[in-house]
């Protein structure tokens, strides 16, 4: 398999990785200058007064150092799970470091999930303020346009989600030369504004970060709420980081990203400081009006990629969801020969284009919508560090002074900018917090009604070895052929073998027990892939294990057996495989009712255990059983 980071060394394809990265990764990020000053000085009863554009300059600078180039960057990207990233990845890895501990592995799934909740609404609130911002700009160029700016940003959005399909392989050629281009226009109008005022430089300097929260108290507490939007798209870059790798993000970001992004802050910070009216909107008034209706629609396009780094970090995040077991199955497109990890969920790009076009119609401007933004976006920092500080203690040894103290650091920052965003939730922060409610009950129902199903169909089964002795001792007629039976316990005979000995009153010649497990880690490898025990009287047990990120392919699987001593072939092979229907039972111990009733409706849903697992229809024979819970 190629991995992205198998670029070492190679330095066309580390380039080539690394402007595809920037065509897709970096997009989120790129977009916040479009509003990131505006709502930070512009809102909540700040005025751009020069000590105040100069302390929240200085925020931005030091918060981009310390939370995007120090944790997320250099810290959170070395955990990578096998080359993959997200925080379903982080949260496997940090369960795998800890061993066997399940209080321990249960308290660190919450966390995961809860992440994981809130990078889907960061996915649904990141494209509706992106394009709203970018659209915004007529306004600015032309006053009677504005009634148009929704349903001008919903085309666009409706545009963005048709192109998923086509992968974001295909979407990172297309975008990365107009991502090129618009992080070297926000250096160039930053930098014409910084060469007409270079006092602006002195915002580098810690101190005016400090007099700004001395001199301004209260409101330079809830101007975090605003400076935090200059980080989202922080957690894209570790989500993202399956499809492009570690070394071509950090080459993009170190190298031509991050420089761009602080030119154009602070550009904008001297345009303040010659003119406070212009906070108005301080990215376009950057702009020579001549220029403004090409701003207008470079923004947009910028605007446009800004939504697919965090949409292809969501289809990423779905995928290690289902493998993990968190997410009812869905069907899953992949988009590149090369990467496995490009995909296209087609269930997940429908709901979240949904979900989008309700934000945009709900609140109507990139304003309204950056109250809602922060939430989302703290809250999956805050789930990202202790998991990355979990896995720097079990994982990487480190000692636990060390920890301590990054984890103070990370954390207080965190924090900081979690508390500033919670004093909106009465303004729109409710909204990523509703989603994230409602995503982590789904995901946490998932995994506790499917194990629930599991123990119902365990306690039920026969126990496997005296039925083998049995079945030697009173042998029924053996017909010829293979017949492989999916079962979720090797120690259980598999009701599907029972109802087909049961009807038809005969056995296979060779009859195989098949499980299919999916690991804590991206790939399984090869010596962990195939382990076959011989039960006797020509049964067999044989598990297959796959890692979350890949596709678990059965029949491909099966063709390797034959090296380990058990070949097949498939066309003498049946499956069998029982298909449960389940049932809500308030009777039975396990989920509150209403759990049970959800859990029924995700699994009438999902898709067939068969198809996820590649078995050939005309190959198969499904036997139904009934299942409470």
């Amino acid at each position: 398999m190629t991995t992205p980071d198998s670029s070492n060394g190679k330095p066309s394809r580390l380039t080539a990785l690394a402007l595809g990265a920037i065509g897709i990764v970096f997009g989120d990020i790129g977009t916040s200058p479009l509003y990131t000053m505006k709502e930070t000085l512009g809102t909540h009863g700040m005025t751009p007064s020069p000590a105040a554009v100069l302390g929240v300059l200085s925020l931005i600078f030091w918060s981009l150092m310390i939370v995007v180039s120090l944790k997320y960057v250099t810290f959170v990207m070395r955990a990578d799970n096998k080359g993959e990233g997200g925080i379903m990845a982080l949260m496997a890895l940090a369960q795998r470091s800890l061993g066997g501990s399940a209080r321990a592995r249960w308290l660190l799934a919450v966390i995961g999930i809860f992440g994981a909740a809130l990078f889907y609404g960061d996915g649904v609130i990141t494209p509706a303020i992106s394009v709203l911002g970018a659209v915004e700009g007529l306004r600015i160029a032309e006053p009677g346009l504005a009634p148009y700016v929704v349903v001008i940003s919903l085309l666009i959005l409706f545009g963005i989600f048709a192109l998923q399909r086509y992968g974001t392989h295909a979407v990172g050629k297309a975008f990365a030369p107009v991502m090129v281009t618009w992080f070297v226009v926000l250096a160039v109008l930053g930098a014409r504004q910084i060469a007409r005022h270079p006092q602006v430089l002195y915002a580098l300097n810690p101190w005016y970060a400090v007099q700004f929260f001395l001199s301004h108290g209260y409101h330079a507490f809830i101007a975090l709420g605003g400076v935090v939007l200059a980080l989202t798209g922080a957690e894209a870059l570790y989500a993202d980081m399956g499809h492009f790798g570690k070394k071509p993000i950090r080459v993009a970001w170190f190298g031509f990203v991050l420089p761009a992004l602080l030119v154009n802050y602070f550009g904008q910070g001297a345009l303040l400081l010659i003119d406070p009216a212009a906070i108005e909107s301080p990215f376009y008034l950057l702009v020579p009006p001549p220029l403004l209706y090409p701003m207008i629609v470079l923004s947009a396009a910028a605007a446009v990629i800004a939504s697919q780094a965090v949409i292809s970090g969501a289809f990423s995040m779905t995928r290690e969801a289902m493998s993990l077991g968190y997410s009812p199955r869905m069907a899953v497109v992949h988009t590149s020969r090369e990467m496995s990890g490009q995909v296209f969920v087609p269930w997940v790009n429908r709901l979240l284009m949904v979900m989008v076009f309700g934000a945009v119609l709900g609140f109507q401007s990139s304003a309204q919508l950056g109250a809602a933004y922060g939430i989302a976006v703290t809250g999956t920092m805050i789930m990202t560090t202790l998991l990355a500080l979990v896995v720097a203690r079990k994982h990487w040894h480190w000692h636990w002074a060390a920890v301590v103290v990054v984890g103070s650091l990370l954390l207080t920052v965190d924090l900081a900018f979690f508390g500033a965003n919670v004093l909106k939730i009465a303004h729109g922060g409710w909204f990523p917090l509703v989603l994230g409610v409602l995503l982590f009950v789904m995901m946490t129902t998932w995994r506790r009604g499917r194990e629930l199903v599991m123990r119902e169909i365990k306690q039920g089964g026969l126990a496997l070895a005296p039925f083998i002795e049995s079945i030697g001792e009173h042998p029924p007629v053996r017909v010829p052929g293979t017949a492989i039976f999916l079962t979720a316990s090797q120690h259980a005979v598999p009701h599907a073998l029972l109802h087909n000995l049961k009807h038809n009153k005969v056995l296979h010649e060779r009859n195989v027990l098949l499980t299919v497990e999916m690991l804590e880690t991206p790939t399984a490898e090869l010596d962990e892939r195939i382990r076959i025990t011989t039960l006797g009287g020509e049964f067999y047990g044989l598990e297959l294990r796959f890692g979350f990120a890949e596709d678990p392919d059965v029949p491909l699987a099966l063709s390797q057996c034959a090296a380990a001593g058990l070949g097949f072939d498939m066309m003498d092979t049946t499956f069998f495989l029982s298909r449960e229907t389940v049932i809500a039972d308030k009777r039975r111990p396990g989920m509150a009712l209403w759990r049970d009733k959800l859990f029924v409706i995700l699994s009438r849903n999902a898709m067939p255990a068969t198809a996820f697992f590649q078995i050939p229809g005309n190959r198969l024979i499904e036997l139904g059983t009934q299942v409470a819970i």
